[in-house]
């Protein structure tokens, strides 16, 4: 079933599974949006099944959702980034577990808070050695980026409300001055959420999404075979 249970180090936690029709394949955990883990999220996590990947998101929400701001900001903020870190290094081992896992590691990618904790999951869990983080968002400071342990791709609108061009720079700077491989692509006058196809914020770019998309899955699959 695609919905299940998977352990962590203090329990479970629920999230959604999708797997590749052959039942085997490279690995990525898949991190929400603020909103929870929502239709887009579940979405993401079959495009990429289609592809040929596992893909797990763990519900950060507990079953949750919300289509409201100022609810989601409420969620994001009250989350525990010790439960988080439980919930992301959980979903990457349980991923490394699968019978059918082939990949060298596992990667993690993530939108908007899921962006930020794509590259925070990298820093902090075992199996975690390859990042795809758009547009990131990450409110609870961040980790050390240092302990990165695999390349990071990212993508960033140039006209993001949320995420002001120079902020998107001073990141990727960041990460290399930690010894990080990191590319980053900007999206010309693409607004905040541009891959989200739910076009929630008015801001859905299709041929943005789709060239970011192409290159996710270039990355994921050069990154995370045994010979990449």
């Amino acid at each position: 079933m695609p919905d299940l249970e998977f352990s962590t180090s203090t329990g479970t936690t629920p999230g959604y599974l999708a797997s590749p029709a052959t039942g085997r394949g490279l690995a990525t955990i898949v991190l929400q949006e603020w909103w929870g883990l929502d239709e887009h999220i579940r979405s993401v996590c079959d495009r990429l099944a289609a592809e040929g990947f596992f893909a797990l998101a763990p519900d950060l929400y507990r079953g949750e959702t919300t289509a409201q701001p100022s609810e989601a900001e409420q969620k994001m903020m009250a989350l525990s980034m010790e439960q988080v870190e439980q919930d992301m290094c959980g979903a990457a081992d349980f991923l490394a577990s699968q019978p059918g896992f082939e990949g060298s590691g596992v990667g993690s990618i993530g939108f908007c808070l899921g962006g930020g904790l794509a590259v925070w999951a990298a820093a902090t869990c075992a199996n975690v050695s390859a990042v795809v983080s758009y547009y990131y968002v990450m409110p609870h400071g961040k980790p050390d980026f240092t302990k990165l342990k695999g390349p990071v791709l990212g993508h960033f609108g140039t006209a993001d409300a949320f995420i002001p061009l120079e902020q998107a720079e001073a990141l990727e700077a960041d990460l290399r001055d930690a010894g990080v491989e990191v590319t980053f692509h900007y999206y010309e006058d693409a607004g905040h959420a541009f891959f989200n196809d739910t076009n929630r914020l008015g801001t859905h770019n299709a041929k943005d999404a789709e060239r970011s998309w192409e290159r996710t899955v270039s990355f994921l699959r050069r990154t995370l075979s045994p010979a990449g």
